[in-house]
């Protein structure tokens, strides 16, 4: 009797761990199904959203997505080098190469009254998908560029606030592009060219790129140049970054949308040499972010005879002060940057 209640015992432990194996399969094939399923909705959404039915929406979303690094993954799959090149050349600024004409004009004097050699404004801006902020320098002079390799601890990228503090400076922006793998740049190597007192830092004379920078008279000088020819113009300080935004008080032309919604940072130039420092905020549901053309317009809003882009969504900080005055998109915080522009 008490040998087969034994065995009936087994047999039903066998049913039960047989019913949980059951259950547990069971499970994973529901739960596997549901992903395959989000999994396919989210495909189909992304094909709606960047194939189709309306082509001013998806050129935006991808030119959107292009200038993220998770955002360029995705585009990169679900389109061809071809395709994605076609878009973006339609949805751009156009710079001529002979953008960079440098005139007797660059070198005249600024004449800056003494009430306003230390005068720094600070503008609120915004538009239908963003806000910012807009610095306004009415001494140009007072402009310096902090690099990395010219700090104290060797060549890694700093904060725009270490570059301001080890200056003496009171305010600051980002400067130039710098080499960012999968979004991990630490900001220790910039971008194409820096020159930094009339010395090329980064780079070589022969390299030609996009540069925006200040010559001896204070003149913010922007377009495409070899480091050579930026030496031989006088250029003091400068980054490598682009586009060109504004030109002898003329917007450049802009194809599409332009580029996109993103954090963007921008200098620019009035006549009377007031210097305009232009930070964007996106990527957030208070600022999605701004166009190349967004960007133009508060510019030339603001009386800028000259502007170029800078580097921008993360690396996008407006510092002032103390403490940054923009949100930055960053879950990390400020982003350490190789170049940035320093108001002493």
């Amino acid at each position: 009797m008490a040998k087969s209640q034994g065995v009936g015992k087994k047999k039903k432990k066998r049913r039960v761990k047989a019913s949980i194996r059951r259950n547990f399969r069971q499970t994973l094939i529901v739960l596997g199904m549901m992903i395959v399923l989000v999994g396919l909705f989210f495909y189909i959404a992304l094909l709606i959203i960047l194939k189709g039915p309306s082509p001013t929406f998806s050129n935006m979303v991808v030119s959107t997505m292009w200038e993220t690094r998770r955002g360029k993954a995705i585009v990169s799959a679900m389109f061809t080098e071809d395709e994605i090149e076609a878009i973006l050349s339609k949805n751009s600024v156009e710079n001529a190469s002979t953008i960079a004409n440098v005139t007797d004009n660059d070198y005249s004097e600024y004449i800056v009254t003494e009430a306003r050699k230390d005068k720094i404004d600070v503008i609120d801006v915004s538009g239908g998908t963003y806000k910012g902020k807009l610095m306004i320098v009415y001494d140009p002079s007072r402009i310096e560029l902090g690099v990395n390799s010219l700090m104290p601890g060797g060549n890694t990228g700093y904060s725009v606030q270490d570059y301001v503090e080890e200056i003496g400076g009171v305010a600051g922006i980002n400067g130039g592009g710098f080499d960012d793998p999968n979004g991990k740049g630490d900001g220790s190597i910039p971008q194409g060219i820096v020159i930094h007192n009339s010395q090329i830092v980064f780079g070589k004379p022969e390299d030609y790129e996009c540069l925006i920078g200040f010559n001896t008279a204070d003149h913010l000088i922007v377009g495409y140049m070899t480091g050579q020819d930026a030496l031989d113009w006088g250029i003091t300080d400068a980054v490598t970054f682009g586009p060109v935004l504004v030109y002898d008080g003329h917007a450049c032309a802009i194809t599409g949308n332009g580029g996109g919604l993103n954090p963007r940072t921008i200098i620019g130039q009035r006549a009377d040499g007031a210097v305009l420092l232009l930070v964007i905020d996106g990527r957030q549901t208070s600022s999605l972010g701004a166009s190349y053309e967004d960007c133009i317009n508060i510019m030339l809003e603001h009386d800028a005879i000259v502007a170029a882009n800078l580097d921008g969504g993360s690396s996008s900080v407006m510092y002032l002060n103390g403490k940054i005055i923009n949100n930055v998109v960053s879950m990390n915080g400020e982003r350490l940057v190789p170049t940035a522009w320093v108001v002493k």
